[in-house]
């Protein structure tokens, strides 16, 4: 199969995978209005089959959003792609950053990191200046943001307020810009069909994620951090993460892998997704909100965006980094 699709070219790779993604997620959907139409006679049923719809009408939301990811990669120039991606991490910062209360003291460590850090790591990303954009981040940016809030003469929580900001960025911009940097990746004999790549790394993560949530509610068994999540668990856990390696390895022909390296690449990927969505519900907790989108309405004008992609901004620079390191690009 992966040799078919090597073997075609990349408008016909498109027509190919157009119609397999899109299709299954169609059928999904149909499937999920034909079981909201049904009705129980037991109040209780009824109330487990809704809740149960509303999880399943989540995760095919999420699944729309993140393959909807890929086509704008597709269509996109590299201008227009990078600049999309980085007003994803502008919302997605300033939702995390909503939840977080700051002080005054924090206003010059805030535009720096919206005004400069921001647009400053997807030029770096454009410019394909790698090296330092693997490191800009984790070490100058960590090292000027608390210089800044020094400056500013407010030691109130001065280490809590910091490092809430460095986390901030770190998940919403680091994370995030690592998307787009697969694009610009030279494989050779590749043919510059590198948006493939952000479709593999989306599949497989979503894959991961969705065939995760559906065991865990469907089998149960010892939570592994029931404070946290209410459905994660090493079984869960475990398949999921055999779902996304192997759909990675069925998916090798659209990639420059072989099967084996896209298995590999493909569980290396699952695994930094599915710990850092965990991460993420920590911090959901810790800040008492069961959902970055609010009940009804959105919590923080953002349109809960890291319910979204909390699992790609972890999976994305881990990904990435494999790939540069076991290729030596």
């Amino acid at each position: 199969m992966y040799q078919a699709l090597k073997n075609l070219s990349a408008t016909q790779q498109v027509g190919v995978m157009f119609i397999i993604v899109f299709g299954l997620l169609m059928l999904a959907t149909l499937g999920l209005f034909l079981l909201s139409m049904r009705e129980h006679d037991d109040p209780l049923a009824q109330q487990s089959h809704d809740t149960r719809l509303l999880d399943l009408n989540s995760l095919l939301r999420i699944s729309w959003m993140m393959i909807f990811v890929f086509w704008v990669a597709w269509l996109s120039g590299d201008v227009i792609r990078l600049v999309l991606f980085a007003l994803g991490s502008f919302f997605a910062l300033r939702e995390f950053l909503t939840l977080s209360p700051t002080r005054q003291g924090d206003h010059r460590s805030l535009v720096l990191a919206f005004f400069g850090v921001l647009p400053l790591q997807y030029v770096l990303v454009g410019t394909e200046h790698f090296n330092l954009f693997t490191v800009f981040i984790p070490v100058y940016v960590f090292l000027a943001l608390p210089v800044a809030s020094a400056l500013a003469n407010d030691p109130t929580r001065f280490l809590e307020r910091n490092a809430k900001l460095q986390w901030g960025i770190m998940v919403c911009i680091y994370g995030m810009s690592h998307v787009p940097a697969l694009m610009l990746l030279d494989f050779p004999h590749y043919d510059k069909k590198n948006a493939f790549l952000v479709l593999f790394l989306v599949l497989v993560v979503q894959t991961c994620m969705v065939t995760q949530h559906l065991v865990a509610r469907q089998r149960q068994h010892r939570l592994v951090a029931p404070q946290i999540s209410q459905t994660f668990t090493w079984y869960s856990w475990s398949c999921g993460m055999a779902a996304g390696s192997v759909l990675g390895a069925l998916l090798a022909g659209i990639t420059p892998f072989v099967p084996g390296q896209a298995f590999a690449l493909g569980f290396v990927a699952c695994a930094a997704g599915s710990m850092g969505h965990l991460v993420m519900k920590a911090l959901k907790r810790d800040r008492g909100i069961p959902i970055w989108k609010g009940a009804g309405k959105s919590t923080t004008g953002a349109g809960g965006m890291l319910d979204r992609i909390d699992s790609l901004c972890f999976a994305a620079p881990v990904f990435f980094h494999s790939v540069r390191w076991h290729f030596g690009l």
